[in-house]
């Protein structure tokens, strides 16, 4: 027999086997000896009081075998002369797209500008080290998109959307832990993520869909409001009338692209700020009302909204036991963005802190059109890129320091490889957004006692949290609303924001596509 329970502990009892049996067995007056088994099915920290506890949601086997079964992937059949639908980009929405066309009947063939996730990672020593941006594989580009070096999370607030427990499914399929369907908060990790990653594509490859890397898209052929092919860098041209453009939140040639060719999109509202790091001693004794955080508990996260001044700030891909990392996508430009391990072992704390722009923000760059986003963005990236020195150093400052208008006497030394120089953040921001992270940090720090300290560094900039563009597609068929045979899809497009949200519209895409496919060959 089994039976459902929900169910509130100490971090120990979550922890340990028999604890928690004993515990289960207490409350619910099963005897402790029938218990065969006890699965864990969703599991959350419970933070608010000094007495922590962790929520579970059990499913116990009494008097009843236990067998784990393996989640399995879909059977997906051989697509090698299957009609081909080209895939601009192999982030998490384009190799899902690529994954839901094979097991819809399709060949996908993906196009990537970047290299593949191994051979990547020569590109982010170079960034780290050596300063040298490479335009085509970074932190943004290359087999897996932004989200396999920059953390690897799985939370999302975008269930409307999709099938969020398909998708992670799918990835412990593809060898995540399924501790992923468990945690409130999922996460892989960005040591584990690559090779989650390699897995699909081997699947894609063996299926008979093709992946291109190396193959950064230049042009889109269209005839009659029609797409019929894509051009790329090396002057191939692949005919095609059907194409899914998922290629992330930094493709700025491909929005350039986009307006060139007088092909609609929109200036969306992002949010941009700095990346601010702590000691992660530091959040564990704040956010946990500890000295020294207990064994039983992960390193801690926080998520942290304030209203200033009629505006958002907020933090932003929190990452505990993490590092802070360059995400410049060109030459003469810095950005950054955080990871975590998926121990989240490291001894810093690093979260984007954020505050939301609005439209009247770009009214500056209203000669951009719907480019003015991407250009009021752009020109603080290098803005920062001159102000710490013309290298991947970023500009820095002691948070303390920020809120009191001073630049820094001296800095330590962070989590962020290529080095720190000290700057007033005035110099980096527009003075709205000076001012609002300066009254906002205070704000926080009411919330947080302890967060405005000096042993904190802000980084700037943050500000690749979403696309500063919107391609517009029709909301029944997904194409475009001017050009047929053309899917937006993802980040990049402006409609998804994380890894699951990602895939899921990756999907979605796919089916559409495939809808019209199916219609045609009918």
């Amino acid at each position: 027999m089994q039976h459902e329970f929900s169910i509130q502990v100490s971090p120990e009892t979550a922890s340990n086997p028999e604890l928690l049996k004993r515990s289960v067995s207490k409350k619910n007056g099963i005897p402790f000896h029938e218990i065969s088994h006890i699965r864990i099915l969703k599991r959350s920290i419970d933070a608010r009081q000094r007495q922590i506890k962790v929520n579970l949601k059990l499913q116990v086997y009494v008097q009843e075998e236990y067998t784990d079964v393996p989640i399995p992937l879909p059977e997906y059949p051989d697509v090698t002369n299957a009609p081909e639908i080209v895939i601009i980009g192999a982030g998490p929405a384009g190799l899902f797209a690529a994954l839901r066309c094979i097991e819809l009947g399709c060949k996908p063939v993906v196009l990537e500008r970047g290299k593949d996730v191994r051979t990547r990672r020569r590109d982010l020593k170079a960034i780290n080290r050596d300063h040298i941006v490479n335009e085509d594989s970074n932190y943004c580009f290359g087999e897996g998109g932004a989200g396999t070096y920059s953390d690897g999370k799985l939370y999302t607030r975008s269930r409307k959307r999709g099938d969020v427990q398909r998708i992670l499914k799918l990835l412990v399929g593809f060898g995540a832990t399924d501790q992923i369907l468990v945690e409130a908060h999922p996460h892989i990790g960005t040591n584990k993520l690559p090779g989650i990653i390699a897995a699909i594509r081997e699947m894609i490859i063996e299926r008979g869909g093709v992946i291109r890397f190396n193959s950064r898209v230049v042009d889109l052929r269209v005839k009659n409001s029609q797409i019929e092919g894509v051009e790329l860098k090396d002057g191939t041209v692949i005919d095609t009338r059907k194409v899914i453009l998922a290629t992330g939140h930094s493709a700025r040639d491909i929005f350039e692209l986009l307006y060139k060719k007088k092909i609609a999109i929109e200036v969306k509202p992002f949010a941009l700020g700095v990346r601010v790091e702590h000691s992660q001693q530091l959040i564990d004794q704040i956010q946990y009302s500890c000295e020294v955080r207990s064994p039983y508990l992960p390193p801690s996260p926080y998520s942290i909204v304030k209203q200033v001044d009629g505006r958002g700030m907020y933090s932003f891909c929190m990452c505990p036991g993490g590092v802070i990392a360059p995400c410049a996508t060109s030459p003469g430009e810095v950005v950054t963005n955080g990871w975590s391990p998926s121990k989240r072992d490291q001894p810093t704390a690093n979260s984007g802190i954020v505050i939301e722009l609005k439209l009247e923000d770009f009214k500056e760059y209203e000669k951009f059109g719907p480019l003015s986003g991407m250009y009021f963005q752009k020109e603080i990236e290098q803005k920062a890129w001159m102000l710490a020195g013309e290298t991947q150093k970023v500009p820095a400052q002691r948070l303390q320091d920020l809120v009191e208008g001073k630049i820094s006497s001296d800095l330590p030394d962070t989590s962020y490889k290529p080095g720190l120089t000290a700057v007033d953040m005035k110099a980096v921001f527009p003075e709205f957004i000076h001012q609002t992270l300066q009254k906002g940090f205070s704000m926080f720090n009411k919330s947080m006692p302890g967060y405005l300290t000096n042993d904190a560094v802000a980084h700037a900039p943050e500000s690749r949290t979403s696309s500063p563009v919107r391609i517009p597609r029709d909301r029944v068929s997904l194409e475009h609303i001017q050009i047929k045979g053309l899917y937006p899809c993802g980040e990049g497009a402006g409609y998804a924001g994380g890894i699951i949200s990602a895939a899921i519209d990756g999907e979605k895409c796919a089916e559409a596509c495939i809808q019209t496919i199916k219609k045609i060959m009918d």
